[in-house]
């Protein structure tokens, strides 16, 4: 014990990064707690997508998505869910898959979708690069 101790006093910009960055992390998990929002794994999403209801949602910049994305998915910039449009609105009502490259964004975007009321949202966890490592088909069409 007291070796870490010395450690910590001779090294406190080191630990001081590794509590932030701990601090950070569990935020995030909290966070993602409250929203109550739920992640699917890449197999997990395939019947949520399957479903006749569900929209999938891909708020990928423009470029990444062009690159290749779920098929059938929409591409709606995170921008259009800060001040809806009546497209955007209207997809509140259905059972929403929202995805981005890595699912970090994502959230925020599910966050949003949430509080204009849409009630049955999920996030493909790890994102498009989950999803494509997985070895799940992308289109560019």
């Amino acid at each position: 014990m007291e070796q870490v101790l010395e450690f910590a006093r001779n090294n406190l910009l080191l630990v001081g990064g590794f509590i932030a960055v701990l601090g950070l992390l569990v935020w995030t998990e909290l966070m993602r707690k409250i929203q109550g929002l739920t992640e699917l794994t890449p197999a997990e999403a395939v019947p949520w997508i399957n479903d006749p209801a569900a929209v999938i949602v891909d708020i990928s910049p423009l470029a990444e998505f062009n690159k290749g994305h779920i098929v059938n998915s929409r591409h709606i910039l995170p921008s259009r869910l800060a001040n809806p449009d009546a497209e955007v609105q209207k997809l509140k009502d259905s059972k929403l898959l929202v995805v981005c490259k890595s699912g970090q964004t994502a959230i925020s975007a599910a966050g949003s979708l949430r509080k204009l009321g849409a009630s049955d949202v999920a996030v493909l966890k790890g994102g498009l690069a989950a999803w494509r490592a997985d070895q799940f088909p992308v289109t560019t069409k």
